[in-house]
């Protein structure tokens, strides 16, 4: 037990580092990348492939909302059972710049769907990866700067979106579905 004090002490000394940097313009452009990272920009690359890529795209792009989709009821399942408290609810001297999508921090979400969305398009347009590790990098650094995740939130996050995009693959792949 005394591990998992350590580990969770460590996790919250982390999370107040990187808020530091969450002032004036660091903020703000964190802000636009949260944003982004809501959704507008996964959804106008599902929109943008097939018409780049042509119509063997279209499979990859109905392969990311269908991932997406069980990538939301995953971590939606999860938060409602661990109901882990955001950093901003547990240490007043977080600065918050936007608020939180919903109540609970673990895992995030964010993080989540940027990983899976990432490695799905990746593998399939490798092409597009110089763009797409960058984006999603920040948006993970994005829910620590805001301090809106715990460093743990987002490493779990990235790992469940990891093998969510591990999974959405291997189906494509064998029912012949991919690109």
């Amino acid at each position: 037990m005394r591990a998992w004090h350590v580990v969770e002490r460590w996790d919250f000394r982390a999370s107040q580092q990187f808020n530091r940097a969450n002032h004036h313009w660091v903020g703000q452009l964190f802000a636009v990348i949260s944003r982004l990272g809501d959704g507008w920009i996964w959804f106008a690359l599902m929109a943008v492939l097939p018409v780049v890529f042509g119509s063997r795209a279209l499979a990859v792009s109905g392969w990311m909302l269908a991932n997406g989709a069980l990538c939301t009821l995953l971590y939606k399942e999860l938060k409602a059972h661990i109901h882990r408290a955001r950093p901003c609810d547990a240490d007043p001297l977080i600065h918050l710049t936007v608020p939180p999508l919903d109540r609970f921090s673990f895992p995030s979400g964010h993080t989540l769907h940027a990983v899976s969305f990432s490695i799905i398009v990746g593998y399939y347009y490798p092409a597009l990866e110089w763009g797409l590790w960058p984006f999603t990098i920040l948006v993970a650094l994005s829910r620590l700067v805001l301090g809106l995740h715990y460093l743990s939130d987002v490493l779990v996050g990235a790992s469940l979106g990891a093998g969510m995009a591990a999974l959405t693959i291997a189906v494509a792949n064998t029912l012949g579905a991919g690109a």
